[in-house]
């Protein structure tokens, strides 16, 4: 009897593994697209999160013997004009920037969800004036919505987050909101009203566990935008100041000036954001393929 048990468990685990096994491939054969955007982001958050054990030197080391020195053995994407080695930095930018990208998008997705949940359970006033402060702010493009909170901060970590998460509220917002208003009317809201259950509590506990779909796929688009943001605000002064450093800020530095006599201080951040947003955006739409009901086969 114990033989029979152990064989059927077995069986069991075998059935288990070759199902995870089966989706794996076919995620792979479905989703070529979505699984090279998740090998992506896979490295870019590797790099991010062992920078000091994959960066060969101190990226904050200067050095004027190596200033503008072309790529070579030691220093595989060359040194900037101050002599730092380039490979360094930019392992270390993609800490910086998964830093700026994961803090705005979970920061301004708990605001957005927050908002749209009371919007589309209190409804009334208070939606009425959430809804026109969030069209006021989705009149405003997003870099120069991010550029305006940016200015008014002033250029650090905390207050780069802080001002790109502000943008990104109103967009999950307005999806919390819509998918709020069409779930509060089914049955099992009724059923935990009728039970008791406050309106707060059904919202979170009820309603948030059944939107949670569109917001993860809402949310590593955001993650994209985020890094490029930050980039474009590094870029312009804005954002993540010296000595840290920020892709943005390696091509401020370098575009102007030495875009001709030293490319690979422009080709190399240039192709770390290229590569960090066009990951996220893969992803995001294979996600958005997988947990789409109508997308389905």
């Amino acid at each position: 009897m114990v033989e029979i048990d152990q064989q059927a468990e077995l069986t069991r685990a075998g059935a288990h593994v070759t199902t995870r096994w089966d989706k794996f491939v076919h995620f792979l054969r479905v989703y070529p697209l979505g699984a090279i955007g998740a090998v992506i982001v896979a490295v870019f958050v590797f790099c991010a999160v062992f920078a000091d054990v994959l960066a060969p030197h101190d990226p904050l080391q200067t050095d004027a013997n190596l200033s503008l020195l072309a790529p070579t053995m030691d220093h595989a994407m060359g040194a900037d004009v101050m002599g730092r080695d380039m490979l360094s930095r930019i392992i270390h930018g993609a800490r910086i920037s998964l830093a700026v990208g994961l803090g705005s998008t979970l920061l301004g997705g708990l605001t957005g969800v927050f908002v749209g949940l009371m919007s589309g359970f209190l409804m009334g006033w208070f939606d009425l004036l959430m809804q026109r402060i969030i069209d006021i702010m989705q009149a405003l493009p997003l870099l120069v919505l991010a550029l305006a909170m940016a200015a008014a901060l002033g250029p650090s970590l905390e207050n780069t987050i802080i001002a790109i998460s502000i943008p990104l509220m109103p967009d999950i917002a307005r999806v919390v909101r819509s998918s709020t208003l069409s779930l509060r009317e089914m049955p099992f809201v009724e059923a935990a009203r009728a039970g008791g259950m406050t309106e707060i509590r059904i919202a979170l506990k009820q309603v948030l566990p059944n939107i949670m779909a569109p917001l993860i796929v809402l949310g590593t688009a955001q993650l994209g935008s985020a890094i490029l943001v930050e980039a474009s605000l590094s870029f312009l002064g804005l954002g993540i100041p010296e000595p840290h450093p920020s892709w943005g800020r390696m091509l401020s530095e370098s575009a102007a000036e030495y875009v001709r006599a030293a490319p690979w201080l422009v080709i190399f951040p240039g192709l770390a954001i290229s590569a960090a947003v066009f990951g996220t955006n893969l992803l995001g739409d294979a996600l958005r393929d997988m947990l789409d009901p109508r997308q389905r086969r």
